[in-house]
């Protein structure tokens, strides 16, 4: 009995007693029993309550607007730090035809008129979006005028780069494009979850074909001017840019 006790507590240090002598068990003996006290792991959906994880399918909100002034405050620094009103004459360009006056657009905007008692819109809605667009439009439009027909070496706000001599290759189209991408969306165009590069190069090649087909039609921009302007129209109308 003795013996046997001695032989539990060999095992148990790693040693084995055997043929009168102790020596040290470096095989790993895989003829020991088990140790009585060890958990036998087993997967997670074995255990009780755990054989299915809860998902919350809970309806969620859709996609919001923050308020109004924050858009309006975006869209003054991205197009060039512009006050209101050089916005508003900006927008306007020569023929008013995209946007005509702040006053004319307050409401659809969401922003509340205390002189006639309207409240502030606390949803957004379509026609809050659309005006944000339209907005978006022309200044798109303004900055193509002003920064694509602008010398080489001026400053270039949204356009911050120079067109290539002839239609841009898609790796030229790409690196200027980046340029954009980062301006309004804040991050490399290669980082976005859709392949967006070329989906974007293939609207700027359609729009530059419809112009060349048309002849300019009534259009004062060039084919590679309203291939350019189609593209910020995209990127300032991505829902990346205006909801949350």
């Amino acid at each position: 009995m003795k013996r046997n006790f001695l032989a539990i507590l060999l095992t148990a240090a790693g040693l084995t007693l055997g043929s009168g002598q102790i020596g040290c068990n470096h095989g790993g003996d895989s003829s020991s029993p088990p140790d009585p006290n060890a958990i036998p792991s087993v997967p997670v959906g074995a255990l009780p309550g755990h054989d299915s994880l809860a998902q919350d399918d809970s309806h969620k909100e859709g996609p919001r607007l923050l308020p109004a002034e924050v858009y309006i405050r975006m869209y003054l620094d991205l197009f060039g730090g512009l006050s209101p009103l050089d916005a508003e004459a900006a927008a306007r360009g020569t023929d008013g035809t995209l946007f005509d006056h702040w006053s004319d657009y307050l409401a659809s905007l969401g922003l509340p008129d205390y002189e006639k008692d309207i409240a502030r819109v606390g949803q957004t809605n379509a026609i809050m979006v659309a005006t944000f667009e339209r907005l978006g439009l022309a200044l798109c439009d303004r900055a193509v005028e002003r920064d694509l027909r602008a010398k080489t070496g001026s400053k270039k706000v949204v356009f911050a780069f120079d067109l290539t001599p002839a239609e841009p290759t898609d790796k030229e189209f790409a690196d200027r494009f980046d340029v954009l991408h980062r301006t309004f969306l804040g991050y490399p165009a290669v980082m976005a979850e859709t392949p967006r590069i070329s989906r974007f190069l293939k609207i700027y090649r359609d729009t530059v074909a419809r112009h060349v087909a048309l002849k300019g039609g009534t259009s004062s921009f060039t084919p590679t001017e309203a291939g350019w302007a189609a593209v910020c129209h995209g990127l300032v109308r991505h829902p990346e840019l205006h909801t949350y």
